[in-house]
């Protein structure tokens, strides 16, 4: 009888460590160091984490996926009415307007030009190509908004 108990009470104590295992490790978060800063992104998708700039009663979250596979995570507050107005002032997204509105040239410091490196920056809205401009696009709180070095 004492042996019966004993192993129940492993079985559960294991049972309880691997549970505790999952829930974290699918609520964990990746640290990324690049140019000397660490960045730190979500392992769930949404999750407001990362560097936090700019000021504001609204807040989204800001992905951008560099050249070279690197990726970091802000979360912009701002009272702006479009994602291209509050990217601009937080010093995330600079270019030149065209015929389409703002051309995104440069994001987190790195430029891209089709014209010289056939490489450009792709909007992405909630984790799907955006349908607008990000000069034409208005801010939702809670989003998720992205640029991808495409």
């Amino acid at each position: 009888m004492r042996n019966f108990l004993n192993r129940r009470l492993l079985v559960w104590v294991v049972a309880t460590v691997l549970l505790a295992a999952m829930v974290l490790g699918a609520t964990s978060c990746n640290s990324e160091t690049k140019g000397g800063e660490e960045t730190t992104t979500a392992a769930t998708v949404g999750e407001a984490v990362g560097t936090a700039v700019g000021e504001g009663q609204m807040s989204f979250t800001f992905e951008v996926t560099h050249l070279d596979g690197t990726s970091k995570v802000f979360t912009v507050k701002t009272d702006a009415k479009t994602v291209g107005e509050a990217l601009v002032n937080a010093g995330l997204i600079a270019g030149e307007d065209g015929a389409y509105g703002l051309y995104v040239k440069t994001v987190d410091g790195e430029t891209l030009d089709w014209d010289t490196h056939q490489k450009y920056w792709a909007f992405y809205e909630n984790g799907t190509m955006a349908a607008k401009g990000v000069d034409s696009t208005d801010v939702v709180a809670g989003a998720v908004y992205a640029f991808r070095a495409e």
